[in-house]
């Protein structure tokens, strides 16, 4: 029996419990079903053009048109803008005027730490061809030697016909990997510190031994050999390669972790976790009051720059055009749009590790299996950089989860003096919107495997879902 204090308790305390305590069956089966097509998105969508190309696809076969496709627009159109096969801007037109209500925005992105090829990569050395890598995002570069690579990318000719490059992926390919060296002779190079270990300039795949046969005495044959292979297959010589971008990604498959299968093991999950959530949410709007938004966004895992980055222009220009044909559109109304409109900023949080407990603020810490988290900023050490939610947004998005049962914790990236991160949330929060960011808590973030609660996933799409419907 109750007493007194175990009720005030229940009242007073805000004790986040574990969302797959007390759920139905039917909810788990709706839960292990979404992640199924979570997973299997993730193996066709390793880069932020293969997950821009798979989202068109789907978003077309729901009903949405190129923005361009319009003359103009009415509550109840679905459209969406392709930036250079790296970024997509979607959107469900709205009842509400768009100068009084402003939109509502989720944006991800779709870009994830892995290794580019350089312009100039293919060398030989001692019997072997190798190709040079430059590393994208913040890695920790010991983590990608040993284990299976894939090549992903495109590569456009001087004339301008593009090749599409996926090796690695299907059964019958060949797969890559950088080699390491052996324990009996790492001595000197495990005394080294852990991010000194493995340079920079030693991330270089390694593709090829076999020499172009010939009697010609010739030097470079297992280079020649591996460009020979190139040419018969793709047309391509070692020029090519300058105008090109290919993308070394893990060969790993999304799967079920745990005897349970309660959580998603799978390279890329920061940030396509979110990206797909809500971009699966979007596809169930229809006739929304506000306008709704979908962000899929390049080049934020280095600082979101270029013209595919969110510090370009590419989505007011969206949001623009959707006025034009909205015909409303006249000077400063965009400005005017952003200062009433609301954001989440759909990124993943930092989950709780008790292996390394020591760099969480467990009081402040995101958990998996405890929905979705909310991080009123993030930032590093004394906030430097951040986008600090006001208290009056945070209390409207809390009533929206509430409201519909949706389980979510408010949380901080990691101790206040370790280190710290940024986010697309300050972006739009400089346009002028209210913007919190609100995503997945993942283990092991930028790792080549990262690891996410089949629950928290579930919990993101119901959240965007409710977002964009209220």
């Amino acid at each position: 029996m109750e007493g007194i204090a175990d009720n005030l308790k229940k009242k007073l305390f805000n004790e986040k419990q574990i969302g797959w305590e007390n759920l139905k069956d039917d909810c788990i089966n709706d839960i292990m079903e979404f992640s199924k097509g979570y997973m299997s998105f993730l193996n066709k969508a390793k880069t932020e053009r293969e997950f821009v190309a798979e989202a068109i696809k789907l978003a077309r076969e729901n009903g949405f048109k190129d923005l361009m496709e319009y003359a103009s627009l009415n509550p109840g159109d679905k459209v969406y803008f392709v930036n250079r096969e790296k970024s997509l801007y979607l959107a469900v037109i709205g009842k509400e005027n768009i100068a009084d209500k402003g939109v509502h925005i989720i944006g991800s992105h779709v870009d994830s730490p892995r290794l580019d090829l350089k312009p100039n990569p293919l060398y030989e050395d001692t019997g072997f061809a190798f190709m040079k890598t430059h590393y994208y995002g913040g890695i920790k570069k010991y983590q990608w030697t040993t284990i299976p690579l894939s090549i992903h990318g495109v590569l456009v000719k001087a004339n301008g016909e593009k090749i599409t490059i996926n090796i690695g992926e299907n059964e019958n390919d060949p797969i890559f990997t950088i080699t390491d060296l052996l324990p009996h002779l790492a001595d000197e190079q495990m005394k080294k510190k852990l991010s000194e270990g493995v340079n920079g300039e030693d991330l270089n795949i390694l593709v090829g031994s076999i020499p172009f046969e010939t009697e010609e005495k010739i030097s470079e044959k297992v280079k020649l050999n591996i460009l020979n292979i190139l040419n018969q297959k793709y047309g391509i010589v070692e020029a090519d390669l300058m105008s090109s971008e290919l993308e070394i990604v893990p060969q790993f498959k999304a799967r079920s972790l745990g005897f349970d299968c309660s959580m998603v093991a799978a390279y890329g999950q920061d940030d396509k976790v979110c990206a797909y959530t809500s971009l699966k949410a979007l596809m169930e709007i229809d006739n929304p009051n506000n306008t709704a938004i979908c962000i899929l966004s390049d080049k934020e895992e280095i600082g979101s720059m270029g013209n595919t980055g969110m510090e370009s222009h590419a989505f007011d220009f969206f949001v623009s055009e959707i006025l034009n044909k909205l015909g409303i559109n006249k000077p400063n109304l965009l400005d005017r749009v952003f200062c009433f409109s609301k954001m989440l900023s759909s990124d993943v949080d930092a989950g709780y590790d008790p292996l390394y407990a020591y760099v969480s603020d467990k009081y402040n810490a995101g958990f998996l299996g405890k929905g979705i988290s909310l991080n009123k900023y993030t930032g590093a050490r004394g906030k430097s950089g951040a986008s600090d939610a006001n208290a009056e947004y945070v209390a409207w998005v809390r009533n929206m989860l509430e409201e519909n049962n949706i389980k979510y914790q408010v949380a901080e990236l990691g101790k206040v003096d370790i280190g710290g991160g940024g986010t697309i949330a300050y972006i739009i929060a400089n346009k002028g919107a209210d913007v919190i960011d609100c995503g997945v808590p993942v283990l092991s973030m930028h790792a080549p495997y990262e690891v996410t609660s089949k629950y928290d996933i579930y919990s993101a799409y119901r959240a965007y879902k409710t977002f964009w419907l209220k």
